[in-house]
This record gives C-alpha cells, sequence and structure tokens, in this order.
C-alpha cells in the first residue's frame, strides 16, 4: 500500500508518501480501506515530536487519528462488523491507503452520512462532548465554551445546547461574525478584557485554547463551579480551590460519534470541511493546518 511515512520528528517535509507494508488485521481488529482520514494538532504534535514522551513514533511509522472508509477484511473473534461496512473510528496509522482498527474502537457511518466528510468527525466531536459531559452542566446552567469557532468547540457548544444550557462562545474579537453560526446564546471577545471583566458568573467554563486567557477566566467561574479544559488548566487554578479543574483526555466513545454524527447528517451540528487533498499531499495539508486554516482538512486515499 502507498502511506504517509515517518522516519524522524520534524516539519512538515518529514511526512513521505512511499510503499509500506500492508497491515494484517489481527485477533479483535478489522481491516479498512481507508476513505479518507483528517489533519489534526495532535498529528503535527507528534510529528515535530512534540508528543514523544506520550504517543511516541516508532519510526518508520505512520501518524494519523481519523479515519472513514470500508471494512475489506474482519480478523478472528470480531463481532458487529461485515465485509462491506462503512466505517469510522478514533484510529491510529491512518495516513495509509489501509489500515487494521480494532473493532471495540469502530463504529458503523450513519446512513446518509457521506463517507468522505465522516473522517472529519471522530477526533473533534467525541473530544467536545466529553469536554462538556466532565462540566457536569445542567438546563438552566450557563457555561462559556472558549474556542467556539474551532471543531472540538463548536461540538461542545452542541453538547452544552442538548442538555439545555444557556451557553456563551468564547471566540477572538476577529471571529466574532463567524462564532454568531456555532448555536451559542451569546458570543464574547475572549481578547477584549472589558468583556471578560462584565462577565457574570459562570456555572462552567470549557475550554479548548488554554493560555493566559484560562488564568482570566477561571475567576469568573462561581464556587462549586467546573473548568474544564484540553489543553493546559490554569496556572493560577491553586487559587481558586472552590473551582473543580478537570483535565480532558478524549476516549473512543461509540455512542457519542454514532450521536454526533447523525447530528453533522441532519444539519444541527456543523463541522466545516475547508480542503480536501489527496494522501500524498499530506506535507501541504499539515503545513496549511499548523498556519491556522479554517476549518478541517480532509486526506482521501
Amino acid at each position: 500500500m502507498k502511506a504517509i511515512v515517518v522516519h524522524q520528528y520534524g516539519g512538515p517535509e518529514v511526512l513521505k508518501f512511499e510503499d509500506y507494508p500492508d497491515p494484517v488485521p489481527g485477533q479483535g481488529e478489522v481491516l479498512v480501506r481507508v476513505a479518507a482520514t483528517s489533519v489534526n494538532p495532535l498529528d503535527y504534535k507528534r510529528r515535530a515530536g512534540l508528543m514523544k514522551d506520550l504517543a511516541p513514533i516508532q519510526f518508520p511509522g505512520i501518524i494519523g487519528t481519523d479515519i472513514s472508509g470500508t471494512a475489506i477484511k474482519i480478523g478472528p473473534e470480531v463481532e458487529g462488523f461485515s465485509v462491506g461496512d462503512r466505517v469510522f473510528a478514533m484510529a491510529d496509522s491512518t495516513y495509509a491507503e489501509l489500515c487494521a482498527v480494532k473493532a471495540a474502537i469502530l463504529a458503523k457511518v450513519p446512513d446518509g452520512l457521506d463517507l468522505i466528510q465522516a473522517a472529519a468527525l471522530p477526533l473533534v466531536t467525541i473530544t467536545g462532548s466529553q469536554l462538556m459531559s466532565a462540566t457536569a452542566i445542567k438546563a438552566g446552567q450557563t457555561v462559556l465554551v472558549v474556542g467556539a469557532a474551532g471543531n472540538v468547540g463548536r461540538s461542545a457548544v452542541f453538547t452544552a445546547k442538548q442538555r439545555g444550557a444557556t451557553v456563551m462562545a468564547g471566540v477572538l474579537k476577529r471571529q466574532m461574525e463567524e462564532a454568531k453560526s456555532v448555536g451559542a446564546d451569546q458570543v464574547v471577545a475572549t481578547d477584549d478584557d472589558t468583556a471578560i471583566a462584565n462577565l457574570a458568573p459562570l456555572d462552567a467554563v470549557a475550554d479548548t485554547v488554554g493560555g493566559r486567557i484560562a488564568e482570566k477566566l477561571i475567576a469568573k467561574v462561581k464556587p462549586g463551579g467546573v473548568y474544564t479544559s484540553v489543553v493546559q488548566v490554569p496556572q493560577n487554578a491553586a487559587t481558586y480551590p472552590a473551582v473543580k479543574v478537570v483535565h480532558v483526555f478524549s476516549k473512543f466513545d461509540r455512542k457519542t460519534l454514532e450521536f454526533m454524527a447523525e447530528a453533522v447528517r441532519d444539519g444541527k451540528l456543523v463541522i466545516p470541511i475547508s480542503q480536501k487533498l489527496p494522501l500524498g499531499d499530506a506535507s501541504e495539508a499539515q503545513a496549511e493546518a499548523e498556519k491556522g486554516a479554517v476549518g478541517k482538512i480532509l486526506l482521501v486515499a
């Protein structure tokens, strides 16, 4: 098969499109012919060596997290999947034409959802949903989603609205107009100190950005409230012992992925796709993503 192979840590130029041995599905695995994968910050941070303590690459190796495609071979002791099934997942080594995926982390693409579009969804929708779930937000409460214009943020906003919460979308001033489409009740500029100072006390904050704004926003959470983050937690968290701080690491959840994918199919949740590039253009795709490209970039195998 052809794959994007990494032989050393470095910039986008270390992503090489070359021949690589076909994976063989082992016990409990499904061999998937990849339709598409997507570019996530996790992918280019791994390529750059920024995550080698948590997720090292075994050189020569393949990176990639999201996958959508078609099951072409079923390994031993797999139940619930058949050859020909349209599937998607948060997996590993997905920048390739073929990928062996554990059936336990595989889901079927809902009818009516485009198979290539499905590759944009696993990591960001699961992460956004779990970020919001960690706040334990309830109907009638108010939550601020930081980075709401991003794909994880959009997914968090959607999840909070499903729970009946009042949702504030926290974005940069230049994103204010774009943020009106994410489904929040209000939009707040997180780079406007006056707007932050004027915020009423919040029941929760769900953070996808981190940095200095986190230190300001934790001060706006009510005693007994919750601050969740998929990046670093506020460095001044110890100053607010009455606020529960949760660092969220996304974990595969089939029901969540299927629910979020159905929402995308039905137009209730929008995960923008900015580009669809051939798999062989992975270096270009990651370079664009690192510049802050708006929307998901898909790699079509």
